[in-house]
């Protein structure tokens, strides 16, 4: 390109602070990441002058394991944090894709969330404060490490999903969530989508709530071994709560039950499908679509290659060898309400295709906030999606 960058590691937050602040005075352009474990998300960062990097932010600055709070520094390791946490049986369950790499800040950036979500919630649900380093050198202070103080809250929710394309997460301060006595998980097998979507209804009206309800088309379901539909289902709760899911699900034909070791394999290969899905394809893409529970079974039966569903949320996401294949789903029609994106491609085709086609009417206060942080654009160019 004709130049070198700088590439900065700050050891602390107010380093990291005065570096955005050296670099925007001086009009230079910034790129700034964790440990780019999903540098094939969203949009790719256009060349910068500079580029920082969260990963010598470490440490726990608090950890109340009876107030259910803790607060850790951006760089550190999502597998120490959970590991960290599950010592006092606690967690975060988030179940990010590319935790075996990825920094607490980079998840919260990237709003990563996984099978739980859909009793857990995501990043917005579970971080109750938030300190972060703007372009001026301040460090703000949003939220707190009380669950119910809610104060400046608002200013951390806009940080969690802008790919620090706003200022650069220092800190996070999280709600922590006790782990369930027993956990028991379910494959539930079917001949096609409507009879498991008309299974997970069933489900949904009952008066037992499993942490996940994820549908797994036959492409998807193949790489477990399997060549149909499928319903994982993960159960929580007492011996006596999980010993009634055993005995709902019992009458599913073909159903299997997973446990301890079993069960978590299971898990950690749902939640890192699409790490392993663009391993094995060089070219591939994954489309992102939300939609309503209703149309869960229409998006996922649309999708030509693997699919898997977060069948209780309506988060869809659909698997293609080549990424322009997934461009052209994109531009086809999709359900009314359908909100479809691509998430993930190798770097040319995210220079070069439309990511986010239909980014809403909230698109123009997304522009106006990012002027309110960034005015001269240097921040992260072009990685929400290309639109910022």
């Amino acid at each position: 390109m004709g130049y070198s960058i700088n590439v900065l590691a700050p050891s602390n937050s107010a380093e990291l602070a005065e570096a955005l602040r050296e670099a925007a005075a001086a009009g230079r352009t910034i790129s700034l990441a964790g440990n780019s474990t999903k540098r094939q998300m969203a949009g790719a960062v256009e060349p910068a002058d500079v580029a920082v990097t969260t990963m010598s932010l470490r440490g726990v600055l608090q950890y109340e394991p009876r107030d259910l709070t803790i607060s850790v520094a951006a760089g550190v390791s999502w597998c120490e944090f959970t590991h960290l946490l599950a010592e006092n049986r606690q967690m975060v369950p988030l179940d990010p894709p590319f935790a075996d790499g990825a920094t607490v800040g980079g998840v919260i950036s990237a709003n990563c969330s996984g099978p739980r979500r859909r009793l857990y919630g995501t990043g917005r649900d579970l971080v109750i404060g938030m300190e972060f380093a703007t372009l001026e050198g301040k460090l703000v202070k949003s939220g707190g490490m009380v669950v119910k103080n809610v104060a400046g809250l608002d200013m951390a929710k806009l940080m969690i999903g802008s790919f620090g394309t706003l200022a650069a997460i220092t800190v996070v301060n999280f709600k922590l969530q006790p782990m369930p006595e027993v956990e028991r998980s379910f494959l539930l097998p079917f001949d096609s989508a409507a009879a498991a979507i008309a299974a997970r209804n069933v489900i949904l009206k009952g008066q037992l709530q499993p942490s996940a309800i994820d549908l797994l088309n036959p492409a998807a379901a193949r790489t477990l071994g399997n060549s149909r539909w499928l319903l994982a289902l993960r159960a929580g709760g007492n011996a006596a709560a999980v010993e009634r899911y055993e005995q709902e699900f019992a009458d599913f034909t073909d159903a299997l039950a997973f446990e301890q070791e079993r069960q978590q394999t299971l898990w950690r290969h749902v939640e890192n499908f699409t790490p392993q899905f663009l391993a094995a394809n060089q070219d591939g893409a994954v489309i992102r679509a939300s939609c309503t529970l209703k149309d869960t079974e229409a998006v996922t039966e649309s999708f030509p290659g693997p699919a898997v569903a977060r069948a209780g949320s309506g988060v869809c996401y659909g698997y293609f060898e080549r990424a322009q294949a997934a461009a052209d789903w994109l531009a086809g029609t999709q359900p009314s309400g359908c909100k479809a994106v691509i998430e993930f491609a190798p770097e040319e085709s995210r220079r070069r295709l439309d990511l986010w086609p239909s980014p809403g009417g909230d698109f123009e206060i997304m522009k106006r906030v990012k002027h309110l942080f960034d005015p001269g654009n240097l921040l992260n160019r072009g990685r929400l999606y290309r639109l910022i």
